[in-house]
């Protein structure tokens, strides 16, 4: 379920992104995930460990019918917490 929350997040900030930047041709984003915290206030038994399978399944179904359609989510694992957009890549 919270890979699919985080999957909008991420697409709605790569659509920022390319809107801000004024991208076109966008083939591949690389991002970077840790562990999420589920709530702010510093537990650790409020985190979680994304599955990547899940997470890519995610975002193949939020970014359906958007420019994202056919791009490549390049996913890594990172000990960090949370999530990051290392690389938008453009043809």
């Amino acid at each position: 379920m919270h890979d699919f929350l985080i999957a909008k997040e991420i697409v709605d900030e790569v659509l920022r992104i390319i809107e801000e930047k004024k991208l076109s041709g966008v083939k591949r984003v690389d991002l970077e995930i840790g562990v999420i915290a589920l709530a702010h206030d510093g537990f650790p038994e409020h985190e979680e460990d994304v599955s990547i399978e899940n997470l890519q399944f995610g975002l193949e179904g939020v970014s359906k019918n958007t420019v994202l359609e056919k791009v490549e989510f390049s996913i890594k694992k990172t000990k960090d917490h949370n999530w990051k957009i290392v690389n938008v890549v453009v043809e």
